[in-house]
């Protein structure tokens, strides 16, 4: 893995193909787009671009970690590099993103379904960036589902009974 250069040619050389990775990067912010979708709609703070940053840095962190462990599988034998820690540190960061749209107001608590839509996009990127997309896609359709739908009960049950 590195850059080789050849008079004016340059190109990086890795074991994910670069178009593979865009496509990766691609379908993370993409599906993140459609549950940011619902969150901008409803004037949230965090709304549709933190959503696809979060799912897109999320993948690229995924990204760089098995190349990460490609690299190191090539070359030195005792080298070595977990991509579990890659998801823990992700999962850690989103957290605290998720935690700070949550917030208390005279004794009501909100934000809490967008802290989890941000933690869910997390979950999104990161099977992206490991190339996982039909879980990608059954996760944003599942997100969507409970969002959307749900959502859409909830409203009107509280309509009903309020």
């Amino acid at each position: 893995m590195g850059i080789v250069t050849g008079g004016k040619e340059m190109y990086f050389e890795t074991e994910i193909p670069i178009l593979d990775m865009a496509a990766r990067l691609a379908s993370a912010a993409g599906l993140a787009f459609l549950l940011g979708l619902d969150r901008e709609l409803r004037g949230k703070a965090a709304g549709l671009r933190t959503h696809m940053l979060v799912s897109l840095g999320a993948a690229a962190f995924m990204i760089m970690g098995m190349s990460l462990l490609f690299a190191t599988a090539e070359g030195d034998p005792s080298a070595s590099i977990d991509p579990s820690r890659i998801i823990d540190g992700v999962i850690g960061g989103i957290g605290f993103l998720g935690a700070g749209a949550i917030i208390q107001s005279g004794g009501d608590v909100k934000g809490i379904t967008t802290g989890a839509s941000v933690w869910a996009c997390g979950a999104i990127g990161l099977a992206c960036g490991m190339g996982y997309l039909p879980l990608a896609a059954m996760i944003t359709g599942f997100a969507v589902l409970i969002v959307l739908v749900l959502g859409f009960i909830q409203h009107k049950t509280l309509e009903e009974n309020g």
